[in-house]
C-alpha cells in the first residue's frame, strides 16, 4: 500500500466505523498517520474494534464516538466537539449504511417491502450523509479546504441482476439486492456531484466510490455467480476498496472532484 505523506495528521471522520469495510479503510488511514474519529451508533462494537487497533498499531489518534447520524443535533454536537479540539476537519468519509436488524426484511421482494424498513435504510444511507456533509461543510468552507468521500455502490450505477441471487445466501439468509439500496446509493452519487460544484469554489473536493461485490460471508454459490459477472473473475477484498478510498483522500487525486470512482473488477464494463 502506497503511503501518502500529505495525509499525516489530517483530521478524518468516518461514519459506520464499526463495519467490516470501515475497518480496512481505518487501517490504511492509521498507516498514513491520520487522526481518526469513527462515528457509529453501536459504541460497544466500535470501542471493542478500536481497542484492538490501538493496541496493534500502538497509537492514540483513534477515537470512537457514539453518534446517531440520522439525528441532526447529535451530528452537529459531535462534529463541533472535534472542531473545538482540533480546529479543523480535513476529510469526511460517508461510509455508514444499514441492512436493518432483520436481514430477511432487508432482502424482501420489492412488492412486499416494508415502508418502515425503506425509511430506516434511506435515513441512514442518504439522510445521514446529508447531515454529516452539511455539518462538515460549514467547517470546510471557513478553512477553505476539505474533502468529502461517499461510499456508494455499483447498484447505484447499473440495474440489479436477479440471477445472481438464485441459491445465494449470506449468514444463512437468502440474498437479494433491494430497491432501497439501489435508490440510496444512486442518490449518494447525485449528492456528491452537487457538493462538488457547490463547494468547489472553497477548494473542497467531493467524490463517491462505487465498489463492486466485496467478499465477506456470502455462500460459495453467490461468490461463483458473482465472479462470472466480472472481467477479473472474482470478488473484491476490503483492502482493494480501502486503497481506492485512500487515493481519493490524498493529494494524488487533487484534480479529481464530482466523480464516481467505480472499483468493480470490470463488472460494469460488459
Amino acid at each position: 500500500m502506497l503511503k501518502y505523506l500529505d495525509l499525516k495528521k489530517k483530521v478524518v471522520i468516518i461514519s459506520g466505523a464499526a463495519g467490516f469495510l470501515a475497518e480496512a479503510i481505518i487501517i490504511e488511514l492509521i498507516k498514513n498517520e491520520t487522526v481518526i474519529f469513527g462515528f457509529d451508533n453501536n459504541i460497544y462494537n466500535l470501542e471493542k474494534k478500536f481497542k484492538v487497533l490501538r493496541k496493534k498499531f500502538k497509537i492514540n489518534t483513534l477515537f470512537a464516538i457514539k453518534c446517531d447520524i440520522t439525528n441532526e443535533k447529535n451530528v452537529f454536537k459531535n462534529i463541533n466537539k472535534i472542531k473545538k479540539k482540533f480546529k479543523r476537519v480535513d476529510i469526511l468519509i460517508n461510509n455508514a449504511a444499514t441492512k436493518t436488524k432483520n436481514l430477511k426484511n432487508f432482502f424482501k421482494n420489492f412488492e412486499n417491502y416494508n415502508y418502515k424498513d425503506w425509511k430506516e435504510i434511506m435515513s441512514v444511507n442518504l439522510d445521514g450523509a446529508f447531515l454529516l456533509s452539511k455539518a462538515v461543510s460549514k467547517i470546510m468552507i471557513n478553512q477553505k479546504a476539505g474533502n468529502i468521500i461517499s461510499i456508494a455502490s455499483i447498484q447505484g450505477v447499473v440495474g440489479n441482476d436477479k440471477r445472481l441471487y438464485r441459491g445465494s445466501k449470506i449468514d444463512g439468509v437468502q440474498m437479494g439486492s433491494p430497491a432501497v439500496y439501489s435508490a440510496s446509493k444512486s442518490a449518494l452519487i447525485g449528492l456528491t456531484r452537487y457538493l462538488s460544484t457547490y463547494l468547489g469554489e472553497y477548494k473542497i473536493r467531493a467524490n463517491s466510490l462505487s465498489p463492486g461485490g466485496v467478499k465477506s460471508k456470502q455462500n460459495n454459490r453467490f461468490i461463483k455467480n458473482y465472479a462470472q459477472k466480472t472481467a477479473l473473475n472474482r470478488m473484491a477484498s476490503t483492502s482493494e476498496i480501502a486503497s481506492a478510498v485512500i487515493f481519493l483522500c490524498s493529494n494524488d487525486s487533487s484534480y479529481i472532484t464530482g466523480q464516481n470512482l467505480i472499483v468493480d473488477g470490470g463488472y460494469t464494463a460488459w
